[in-house]
């Protein structure tokens, strides 16, 4: 069975954090950059980035941005 779109998202992201390539303090690119990365809805992204939170992956600042944060999913270095 194929992922869905979100699901295609998270698990890239997810893979970003989990490599390295994206580090704790890292801001992730805007809902729109997203969009157009991804090739996705905005409702998509939105999705993605509400359950990365949920995951405690990321946590967002009102007005700022989104931005990985430090714990045992991210990797420290």
């Amino acid at each position: 069975m194929a992922r869905s779109k979100t699901q295609q998202v998270i698990d890239d992201i997810s893979a970003q954090i989990a490599s390295g390539q994206l580090k704790p303090g890292d801001r992730l690119p805007s809902t729109a950059e997203l969009r157009a990365q991804y090739g996705v809805s905005i409702t998509v992204v939105r999705n993605a980035v509400q359950w990365l939170k949920a995951k405690g992956l990321v946590e967002g600042l009102s007005g700022v941005g989104v931005f990985v944060v430090e714990g045992e999913n991210t990797t420290k270095g």
